[in-house]
């Protein structure tokens, strides 16, 4: 039989959700155990360019105060690392971590010939592209791509959220996109939907490809749900949209899903106008959530198999604006959280207030050597193969 049009449409609306589905999920199904030591990878994507300056903090030095009058954060407000460093007042939690040894910091990250635009830099950083270079797949995607070419042990990659990046997009595989494992299982359970499937009498490709995407949805749906179900997470978290997803991703890493890198994202960072007000709130909100999620990890011996990488696009111009904020910079600061880390603290210098290309930090990490690092000595992986390139790899993992 033909499909009529508006089956095509309503399949496709489910279906759009398993063209980011790995074709090893269903490699799961036989009930496969994670194997001990199982390291697992959580980014958390800071979106509009966050203010790293004004998160960690210069808290002895003149440059800094001059040119953020009514901006920069006190000494006596900040949170301090060390004599000349210290962190936001909202991150508290961070603190702790310093102190207890699972906070790394990495200083003036970024790349070279940097774009101010939120949608360029953005597609940079989660493609790993050269800034005069214009790629169509991620860098996650293309671990995918390579992981899970005839390897005996499939891997598999999650967004949390309802429209998949860029960062997750391979040529052959991709990850999936969802926000709640029940919302996702119940939707492929709708009696319409398994009509649907069982109904094969098709002759055309279009409507083949909906129906074996269809199929690999409802069975991946499934799985997922039951996985999140296993081990939920134990501790309280907060009502927030990032309290939410970080709980999700808990119980997922808890459970026997074979899940090797997670995403989600914070903001809007983009605080051109009333930025103390706006990065408040965000850190609270990160804070707060970062917390139920260390110490379920901690209490599940999980914690030394866990790292959570924070990014932002960009960071901020120095001098703060005539609105109360600042505009889009450059170079930006990344955190690393995690048991296993072997670089803690402060992993290298502040930025350099007195050497600016023309009012901006000047980049002193590419960010792609942070990507080589998580993939080489993390994920396990062949990171010249899939960035493209060699870079030099750090020593924070």
């Amino acid at each position: 039989m033909l499909i009529k049009r508006k089956e095509f449409l309503q399949l496709g609306s489910l279906a759009t959700a398993s063209l980011f589905l790995p074709k090893f999920l269903k490699a799961f199904e036989t009930g496969r155990l994670v194997p001990p030591g199982n390291k697992v990878l959580v980014i958390l994507q800071l979106s509009g360019g966050n203010d790293g300056l004004n998160t960690v903090i210069p808290i002895r030095n003149d440059i800094y105060y001059k040119g953020r009058p009514g901006l920069g954060v006190q000494k006596s407000e900040a949170l301090q690392l060390t004599d000349e460093v210290g962190i936001h007042p909202s991150l508290s939690f961070f603190k702790e971590l310093y102190d207890d040894g699972s906070l790394g910091i990495i200083n003036s990250v970024g790349y070279p010939n940097p774009d101010r635009s939120h949608f360029r830099s953005m597609d940079i950083w989660q493609t790993a592209s050269e800034s005069n270079q214009y790629l169509t797949t991620g860098w996650v995607g293309r671990y995918l791509d390579a992981q899970c070419d005839g390897c005996g042990h499939p891997t598999q990659a999650l967004e949390i959220d309802d429209v998949l990046s860029l960062a997750m997009k391979g040529d052959k595989q991709k990850a999936l996109a969802l926000t709640d494992p029940k919302k996702l299982f119940n939707v492929g359970n709708e009696k319409y939907f398994r009509q649907i499937n069982e109904s094969h009498d098709h002759e055309e490709a279009a409507a083949d490809y909906l129906y074996k995407t269809l199929s690999e949805t409802l069975s991946s749906a499934d799985y997922i749900y039951q996985q999140s179900k296993r081990s939920p997470a134990l501790q309280m978290y907060p009502a927030t949209a990032i309290g939410k997803n970080l709980k999700t991703i808990a119980s997922l890493i808890l459970s026997d899903i074979n899940t090797k890198v997670y995403y989600l994202s914070l903001g809007s960072f983009d605080t051109h106008v009333g930025q103390k007000i706006q990065q408040k709130r965000l850190f609270t909100e990160l804070n707060d959530a970062i917390k139920p999620f260390v110490q379920d990890m901690k209490k599940n011996g999980r914690f030394e198999d866990v790292v959570l990488m924070t990014f932002s696009e960009f960071g901020r111009r120095v001098a703060q604006n005539a609105s109360g904020g600042t505009d889009h910079g450059t170079a930006n600061n990344m955190f690393f959280v995690g048991g296993g880390l072997k670089q803690k603290g402060l992993i290298n210098g502040m930025p350099d207030l007195a050497d600016l290309d023309n009012g901006d930090l000047k980049y002193q990490v590419d960010f792609k050597s942070v990507y080589a690092t998580v993939l080489s000595k993390w994920l396990d992986a062949d990171a010249k193969s899939i960035l493209g390139k060699e870079y030099d790899l750090l020593q924070f993992v």
